[in-house]
């Protein structure tokens, strides 16, 4: 039934949501340059690694030796729009589609970090991860690393269709609302595996 929910509804949100989308590729290609989707590979179901797709945000800003800035000097002002709109993740709908992901569910992470969960955290790959979830209406990307984990494993625990429709609701409400959102996570939140690697 969730898979079922999750075609049609990423189906229909894709038609309707296509012109933004057009439209936000369009100011990308002409603010940013190529390439328009950012991928990245991240940790899906069962802790098997996906490509995940999002709109672009950034620019490829480097210092003297070559390396990238910090994401705090490379987001641009039209990356911070998308951001707080949540336009740049439209092309998740994409990875729904593929079954990569779901609309609800924790959200993908950093390949590099899953050496440091616990086993109780690394529940969170029992279920698809999702566009949206419980940790994303809970408090979206102002919550420390230990709370989130704490809240995808409830939601794996709990998770029914009623409560994905809870959180698909809610999350709507708190895009509207533009609450709970930090432009860039990296500037309040340490990289979760050197902050456990700081706690050993």
């Amino acid at each position: 039934m969730k898979r079922v929910i999750d075609l049609v509804l990423s189906a229909l949100f894709l038609l309707i949501l296509s012109p933004i989308v057009v439209m936000t590729c369009v100011l990308i290609r002409f603010k940013l340059g190529s390439p328009i989707i950012f991928k990245q590979e991240r940790i899906g179901y069962k802790e098997k690694l996906f490509i995940v797709y999002k709109l672009r945000t950034m620019s490829d800003a480097r210092d003297e030796k070559g390396q990238l800035l910090p994401d705090s000097i490379r987001l641009t002002r039209l990356g911070k729009v998308i951001r707080k709109l949540s336009i740049d993740e439209i092309p998740q709908l994409v990875n729904v589609l593929k079954g990569d992901m779901s609309i609800v569910g924790p959200r993908p992470l950093l390949v590099k970090y899953l050496p440091y969960y616990t086993e109780r955290e690394r529940m969170r790959h029992q279920v698809k991860p999702g566009i949206t979830g419980l940790a994303q209406i809970t408090g979206r990307n102002i919550l420390k690393w230990d709370e989130r984990f704490a809240i995808d494993v409830e939601y794996v625990e709990n998770q029914s269709i009623w409560l994905d429709m809870k959180i698909m609701i809610l999350t709507v409400v708190k895009v509207v609302r533009k609450e709970d959102i930090v432009d860039v996570p990296g500037d309040h939140l340490q990289d979760f595996d050197i902050e456990r690697q700081l706690k050993a």
